[in-house]
């Protein structure tokens, strides 16, 4: 991954864009990243990932509600805290 200063991104901004149809490119402000420029296509296939896991999870949701495979409200918290459903 390219990695531009926020000066660098801003002074160089239609170079910047260009290096992000190819691969993303990381801004970085004080050395700490801040933002990350990816193309557009790239990031429909991101969203479209998160979509269908979320519709995974909703699908084993439902057949687990129909196949009686129940947690109590405070132990789902729990473990959705302790990042057990990730």
């Amino acid at each position: 991954m390219n990695i531009l200063s926020a000066n660098e991104a801003k002074t160089h901004f239609g170079d910047m864009l260009l290096k992000a149809q190819r691969a993303p490119v990381q801004i970085n402000r004080n050395g700490k990243p801040v933002a990350v420029v990816m193309s557009a296509e790239d990031y429909q296939s991101i969203e479209a990932m998160k979509l269908q896991l979320l519709q995974a999870r909703a699908s084993q949701a439902k057949a687990d509600i129909a196949a009686g495979d129940l947690i109590d409200g405070e132990t789902f918290f729990d473990e959705l805290e302790a990042g057990k459903f990730d």
